[in-house]
């Protein structure tokens, strides 16, 4: 840990600050996670003086942290800390203010972060390297998406190793310091019972959903450029299936752990036209009930094709996953909020026994949650009680509420402490950056193509297009449609 360090925040007067890096750095703060001496310098052209914005943040901390933890004497030490520069970080002009600045207080760290449009993520690092603000004590986390498609991520990439060495660039994906997601891998490999079983031969399919109760929410303008594909799936969920899938690192350390997600990334099977055209559905929710549809949406085209509703099989070409499929999931006004891998185990060989509906036993299914109430599900049959051999599925779960004395960490807190700390371990590199845009890419490519493929429309409040259905149902499989925000069987409906 530095003695010292100052946190520039490019783009501190946006919606990602107040919500997400304020609460966060607060959290750290209250936990003495921080070194003594530290200052926040936020960025941003809207017009505020040190003071202005200070109030400013105050007033917004209570809509985004519990309040049973405010701690008025605790926030105001916080916000002391405070400072911030009124500048247009396009423009060349505003750094040499803050390399004074920065010169001035002597931090032994620096840590930018990115909370601007991606359309600055290249200007930044340039204006940076200009003024020499891009030393060896520095660090930069850059947020999603790194790139529009394989040529932008690929000259994103080399601004990028131009103005830093690659230890210091740091390409944020929340997902990632979730608890829940890195414990998917002490659940692979501190637990010997399961890595025997977790391949190919035991293994029927595996979904992967991330989905939410919600619309756009005025986000039409960045919608209407990026989509549900880009903007989830190319990152967080492919990165979920690097944790489900990857090989054991030799040590768990950043090279060693970000080497086997990189070896998933380039074992995807490559996609064809035919592949695409059989395996990726998109879809789009139109009005229902009392939600309108997205066309109906603020800054959205009366005739946008972007999709809300992603869905595709992905295969791996290697030892352990041949002939596994991976499905996505994806989608914006569906019943709940949920995100979750699902793995079905094959059934087993030979049936004996007829479930509580006079069926064949279910196959055994493992759900890692990742949010929200946050825990794992093994879901097998047992006997019903009574004459003759009947069963039913039952849970045996695991849920963090239930460690009544251990909390889920915040994600954002701990991604901003491990860069702090120069531990890279959970971001991610720009060699992964390639191979998934490499990957995806094929896809957009396609749409393009082909701007006349099917958009499927799905009234909003349900589970989105019934074709994702036909897709899943292809390898005689089902998607796992939780009806509720709770982790119990109960709580399932079955398509």
């Amino acid at each position: 840990m530095p003695k010292s360090f100052s946190f520039i925040i490019f783009g501190a007067s946006g919606d990602l600050t107040k919500r997400k890096l304020f609460p966060a750095l607060l959290g750290l703060f209250s936990e003495k996670r921080l070194p003594q001496e530290f200052e926040i310098v936020g960025i941003g052209r809207t017009p505020y003086n040190d003071s202005e914005y200070r109030n400013y943040q105050h007033r917004q901390l209570p809509k985004y942290i519990k309040t049973e933890t405010w701690n008025e004497e605790l926030v105001n030490s916080f916000i002391s800390h405070i400072r911030y520069e009124t500048m247009d970080p396009a423009k060349e002009e505003g750094y040499s203010i803050l390399a004074k600045h920065l010169k001035a207080s002597n931090s032994e760290s620096v840590i930018y972060y990115l909370a601007t449009p991606p359309l600055l993520y290249g200007v930044i690092p340039q204006h940076l390297k200009t003024f020499g603000l891009n030393g060896e004590n520095t660090r930069i986390i850059v947020e999603k998406p790194f790139g529009y498609d394989l040529t932008s991520a690929k000259q994103l990439n080399d601004i990028y190793r131009d103005a830093f060495q690659e230890q210091q660039v740091y390409r944020i994906d929340h997902f990632l310091g979730k608890e829940t997601a890195q414990n998917i891998l002490a659940f692979r490999f501190a637990n010997s019972i399961f890595e025997p079983i977790w391949n190919r031969n035991y293994i029927d399919y595996v979904e992967i959903t991330s989905v939410e109760n919600l619309g756009i929410e005025n986000r039409g303008g960045y919608y209407e450029t990026a989509g549900t594909m880009r903007d989830m799936v190319q990152n967080h969920l492919v990165q979920l299936l690097a944790l489900c899938a990857m090989e054991p690192p030799v040590k768990f350390d950043a090279d060693s752990f970000r080497n086997e997600i990189v070896k998933v990334y380039d074992s995807l099977v490559p996609l064809t036209e035919d592949y695409i055209r059989e395996n990726v559905i998109r879809g789009q929710y139109i009005a229902g009930g009392d939600k309108v549809g997205y066309r109906q949406e603020a800054h959205v085209s009366p005739d946008s094709r972007v999709e809300t509703f992603f869905a595709m099989k992905a295969e791996i070409d290697n030892w352990r996953w041949s002939g596994v499929p991976f499905f996505f999931r994806v989608g914006k006004q569906m019943p709940t909020k949920v995100t979750e891998i699902v793995v079905h185990f094959k059934k087993v060989p030979h049936l004996l026994l007829n479930n509580m509906n006079g069926a064949h036993p279910h196959a055994n299914k493992l759900v890692l949650r990742i949010q929200p109430n946050e825990g794992i599900v093994l879901r097998f049959d047992m006997k019903l009680p009574g004459t003759g051999f009947q069963t039913k599925q039952v849970d045996m779960d695991f849920v963090y509420d239930s460690l009544s004395n251990v909390k889920t960490g915040d994600p954002y807190a701990r991604l901003i402490e491990d860069c702090l700390l120069n531990d890279p371990t959970l971001f991610t590199r720009g060699d992964a950056v390639e191979s998934s845009w490499r990957y995806f890419y094929a896809i957009l490519d396609y749409w393009k193509k082909y701007p006349e493929a099917p958009l499927y429309g799905y009234p909003a409040g349900t589970w989105g297009p019934l074709e994702s259905n036909a897709l899943i149902e292809s390898v005689n499989g089902n998607w796992t449609n939780p009806c509720k925000n709770l982790i119990h069987t109960d709580e399932y409906c079955e398509l």
